[in-house]
């Protein structure tokens, strides 16, 4: 047999390409449809996962407000503490001198030793708070302990009337500015823990 290598190629007539496309059907996309459904679950998943980590966050901030704000009131116990030694000097029981005074000596000791405790604490957490510490524990031991000096001259009371002690006989108010500005500082150091710039804030 024998391929006539002249003869031309059939092409399609316009009819068999209209009956072609006809079968098919129009031409279909592709892409994904759209879905009010889809982007409405990915907007509320986005939401609960940032609403998460801020109360992560917050629950953080709260939990660390509290661990220094003991650390604070510990602070202030020390300085409470070392003010009441010169009453506490005044008022020893005259009849057991010895036992006294190493009672006494025993409770400075421990006032003096968390003294320098929360000085170095305060110190390092919060850098304005533990100068204002430092100050204050300054003008503490130079006026309390110049208080108490005077009271171990002083014979212990034999009677009651000798329990009282004015503001003449221990002044400690030269105190009571470096005690504001120390709770001052603690205080804004706190509040800056329940800021939306605390919050927001890289941890």
């Amino acid at each position: 047999m024998t391929l006539d290598v002249a003869s031309p190629v059939p092409q399609p007539t316009g009819t068999s390409v209209a009956t072609v496309s006809q079968w098919l059907g129009p031409a279909k996309s592709s892409a994904a449809p759209h879905s009010p459904w889809l982007t409405a679950a990915l907007l509320a998943a986005i939401i609960t996962a940032l609403v998460t980590v801020v109360l992560a966050r917050r629950r953080h901030l709260e939990d660390e407000r509290s661990r220094l704000t003991e650390i604070f009131a510990g602070a202030t116990r020390a300085v409470a503490a070392y003010r009441e030694m010169p009453y506490a000097i005044r008022r020893r029981n005259h009849r057991e001198g010895p036992a006294e005074r190493v009672r006494l000596s025993q409770d400075m000791a421990r006032t003096q030793a968390d003294l320098s405790y929360y000085l170095a604490w305060t110190a390092a957490e919060a850098e304005e708070v533990g100068q204002r510490y430092a100050s204050l524990v300054a003008e503490l031991r130079r006026v309390a302990g110049r208080s108490c000096h005077d009271a171990w001259l002083q014979p212990p009371p034999t009677r009651d009337d000798e329990m009282n002690i004015p503001p003449s006989v221990v002044d400690l108010s030269p105190i009571q500015p470096f005690e504001t500005a120390f709770a001052a500082a603690a205080k804004e150091h706190l509040d800056a823990y329940l800021t939306w710039r605390a919050l927001l804030r890289r941890p």
